[in-house]
């Protein structure tokens, strides 16, 4: 399907699978509780685990978390890229997090995804596959396992394959949550050698 499909699914609150530059992924207006609610379901995902929130800009963000100087210096480098970056809340005009005071914020490196947030806005996400299972990294993959569940797959071609490294720079101490893409080792460079802890992350995107 296309990305108009995609942005009309998503206005009429619809949950979509969309190509980025990691893993395919289920989206959908992180405005609406119904469609957050029915991510969760489509993936049996646990309830603590939260959503990530992608967007096509810093500026699309900057109303929803508060970028630390160290979290500003990352998203120069690596966005748009294969980054997360858990941050403080700032509003909470959105459906997303459910539950605490974080969100988990990245800009892919993809150009149907970009073009699709361009025209939606910041978009409610996660990897398109069962909690517990492999990412799909192909638009049949997200088919053949979750098909019957989603309005519509966009197809962008066969991804990375590789969800995305997660930070956590809601601390003194940067924490790496999820090794991916981008290593521990080459963020902690760029921070000039601060210390890092790496704990297994909880998001996915």
């Amino acid at each position: 399907m296309s990305v108009d499909d995609a942005v009309r699914a998503i206005r009429r609150g619809g949950v979509v699978s969309i190509p980025t530059d990691t893993v395919y992924g289920l989206a959908c207006d992180p405005a609406s509780t119904a469609a957050v609610s029915r991510i969760y379901a489509i993936k049996r995902r646990p309830d603590r685990l939260e959503l990530t929130l992608l967007a096509a800009s810093v500026a699309d963000i900057e109303a929803d978390v508060e970028l630390s100087p160290v979290a500003r210096m990352l998203a120069d480098r690596y966005w748009p890229g294969a980054l997360s970056i858990v941050s403080t809340l700032r509003s909470r005009r959105w459906a997303i997090p459910r539950e605490g005071t974080t969100l988990s914020v990245r800009i892919p490196d993809h150009p149907i995804a970009l073009e699709l947030l361009r025209r939606t806005g910041p978009l409610a996400t996660t990897s398109a596959n069962r909690h517990g299972e492999p990412a799909a990294d192909t638009a049949a993959g997200v088919a053949a396992a979750l098909g019957a569940e989603i309005d519509t797959v966009v197809d962008g071609g066969r991804s990375a394959g590789l969800a995305s490294t997660i930070i956590d720079c809601t601390t003194t101490t940067p924490r790496v949550l999820r090794d991916g893409p981008i290593s521990a080792t080459a963020l902690l460079s760029l921070l000039g050698g601060l210390p890092a802890t790496t704990t297994e992350g909880q998001r996915s995107q």
